[in-house]
């Protein structure tokens, strides 16, 4: 299953869900992969700066680690190809337009857009008309 690569194609059926929780984004100076499991980060990234946990509000709070800003994940029920040329260039575009930060998590099967809490669901009208207007 390679996914699909055609970008008028993506848009039109990426029908994005607005998944249920709140996430934040934290940053450990001295950690490496694999610290904080027991908080069920749903990703993690090193940086030279230190260890990223994306994970949800209650897990940091529970850890005892700091945040900055809340989000919410929108899922793009679209099978993408990683290779896909396009898609968070349209996805961001649109959100920008209208004043909302888009941090985009591109995982094997689907794109996960994270946004301010505030802004979730104007989020999602924006995305849900998306491929309407590029068609």
């Amino acid at each position: 299953m390679t996914g699909e690569t055609n970008l008028q194609k993506m848009l039109v059926s990426m029908s994005p869900v607005l998944t249920e929780g709140e996430y934040v984004f934290c940053t450990l100076k001295d950690a490496n992969y694999g610290d904080y499991s027991a908080a069920r980060p749903i990703a993690s990234f090193s940086e030279a700066e230190g260890l990223t946990l994306v994970m949800l509000k209650s897990a940091a709070e529970v850890s005892a680690l700091t945040y900055q800003g809340v989000f919410r994940c929108i899922t793009l029920n679209v099978h993408s190809s990683l290779q896909a040329v396009g898609l968070t260039a349209a996805i961001s575009g649109a959100l920008s337009e209208q004043g909302i930060s888009a941090n985009v998590i591109a995982a094997y099967f689907h794109d996960h857009i994270f946004v301010q809490a505030e802004f979730a669901d104007k989020a999602i009208s924006i995305l849900s008309t998306l491929g309407a207007y590029r068609s």
